[in-house]
């Protein structure tokens, strides 16, 4: 298994941006699919974005243009820009690992404890 804790949230402006880490420890880091998920209160969780362990990325219409997945191997964290931030982005958002290409989040066996953020109108 692998051990995620995320950091970087907290509130801003609608059209402000915010930077998301992921940091990953245990296995190797290389071997699995990274997501960002998020959840709104009252609502079900929702994938936002996936860096696939192959390098290939993909993103959620929602977050397609606006939000920026990336990968560093050498630190052991991935990356999630949120831009253009709306009201409808405030939500916890979570990381998650898998060894699958997946956006299911029943298929991914590690998750972070999550960090909220806040966009204001």
């Amino acid at each position: 298994q692998v051990q995620l804790v995320e950091s970087g949230g907290g509130l801003v402006q609608a059209g402000g941006s915010l930077r998301l880490s992921c940091a990953a420890s245990g296995r190797t880091f290389s071997m699995y699919t990274i997501a960002w998920f998020r959840q709104a209160p009252g609502k079900a969780r929702e994938f936002v974005a996936a860096s696939w362990r192959g390098g290939s990325t993909f993103y959620a219409d929602s977050v397609l243009g606006r939000f920026t997945i990336s990968r560093d191997s050498a630190k052991n964290t991935v990356y999630l820009y949120l831009n253009s931030l709306k009201p409808e982005d405030t939500a916890v958002y979570y990381c998650a690992a898998t060894s699958r290409p997946t956006h299911v989040p029943f298929d991914y066996g590690s998750w972070g404890q999550g960090t909220q953020v806040t966009v204001s109108s």
